[in-house]
């Protein structure tokens, strides 16, 4: 029976999410499903064997205690989705389910597990990561003692960025450690992962689009990290 590996809809880009699996990694082994708030099929959310959290809309300010007003709020949100993929993060942490969650999804990981984001970053640091016409692109620091090192084997690498809001520093969510930070002078926060993965299944958090590279074939914060995500939900034990 084929794996499922079920991507969670959003309105900003998602073809680009679907297309970053090529024929060439699902081979005959997965199948990708699409988890959306709109149809809301959440029968298929246990029917996956990993999950990628996409990016896209803010994340409604009164689930982590935001303010109802700041720059860049988008004109309405989308509570119902963010109850959908809640309900995808909750089944992945009880299931022991692979998650990569990628821009918005690594920041409503940190929500979800207790923690906040700034709901804008500032005019400053929208500089230097807030998408204009192309995607910003900066430098990225690993930290040697995480699970992103391990997968990518790096300490440096570049990447792209397009958000307004970030992690919170002093506010991680429980059992969250940062495993990458911008070298930008912000110092943004842009990888998370468990601090104690006993017991846990992967859990990756990255701030960039590694589904939108350039050259994401050959940068390995998108095809090494990929790789490894698809070894997870081939490996994941019903």
């Amino acid at each position: 029976m084929k794996r499922k590996l079920g991507i969670s809809y959003t309105e900003a880009n998602f073809q680009n999410y679907w297309n970053w699996f090529t024929p060439e990694d699902l081979g005959d082994d997965i199948e990708l499903v699409e988890l959306s708030f709109e149809k809301n099929n959440k029968a298929d959310i246990e029917k996956c064997d990993g999950f990628v959290l996409t990016g896209g809309i803010d994340v409604l300010p009164e689930i982590y205690g935001g303010a109802e007003e700041y720059p860049y709020k988008p004109d309405a949100f989308l509570p119902e989705r963010d109850e959908f993929e809640r309900l995808i993060y909750e089944y992945s942490q009880k299931a022991k389910v692979a998650v990569l969650g990628i821009c918005r999804g690594m920041q409503y990981i940190n929500i979800l597990e207790g923690g906040t984001v700034f709901e804008d970053n500032g005019e400053q640091v929208n500089k230097l990561h807030k998408k204009g016409v192309e995607d910003k692109i900066h430098g990225l620091n690993i930290h040697k003692d995480s699970l992103l090192y391990r997968i990518t084997g790096n300490e440096v690498g570049e990447v792209n960025s397009a958000h307004h809001q970030a992690v919170k520093p002093g506010d991680l969510g429980t059992n969250l450690m940062v495993s990458a930070t911008s070298d930008t002078p912000d110092g943004l926060i842009e990888g998370l992962e468990f601090k104690d993965k006993t017991g846990k299944a992967f859990m990756l958090g990255v701030q960039w689009h590694p589904e939108r590279m350039k050259e994401k074939e050959h940068n390995p914060l998108s095809q090494k990290i990929k790789e490894q995500f698809i070894k997870e939900v081939k490996n994941h034990k019903r």
